[in-house]
């Protein structure tokens, strides 16, 4: 096996500066990035025809534990950005919907989202761009599967 230590320390330097990255770091109207994906894991979900979600379901699709939904919960429930809604044939099912103001918080931040993506697409342009996705996501699934093994 070559030497890769000038690579690891690239790479360790590029993953360095994505802590101190602004898309990281945003809140939208004081709602950290936690909150803001749970608000876009069931407007996603709204989309696709299924308005209540359970927060086991939030919490699959986010790869987080259902406690961790349960906390961001509480805040967003407050915030009145969600609401808990019991199903009339099954009282023990409990589904979580977006209130219009959740919905617009949702999808305000969606659209700064795509305006940032927007943004780097012009910056590293489009083939790049396609480049920087595939390794990003193969980078994610490296990831994913050497901790599954751990």
């Amino acid at each position: 096996m070559p030497n890769n230590s000038l690579t690891i320390q690239q790479l360790h330097d590029a993953f360095l500066l994505f802590s101190k990255a602004e898309w990281r770091q945003r809140t939208i109207r004081g709602f950290n990035r936690s909150e803001i994906r749970v608000l876009f894991s069931i407007m996603e979900s709204e989309k696709a025809g299924v308005p209540k979600m359970k927060v086991s379901d939030i919490g699959k699709k986010m790869m987080v534990t259902t406690p961790t939904i349960t906390q961001l919960m509480k805040r967003l429930i407050e915030s009145e950005l969600v609401e808990r809604t019991v199903d009339p044939d099954d009282k023990r099912s409990v589904g979580i919907e977006l209130t219009d103001k959740g919905r617009q918080i949702a999808m305000e931040a969606d659209e700064q989202l795509n305006e940032s993506i927007d943004g780097l697409i012009d910056h590293l342009g489009a083939d790049d761009s396609m480049k920087l996705a595939e390794l990003l996501t193969k980078t994610f699934h490296y990831y994913y599967e050497r901790n599954r093994e751990l």
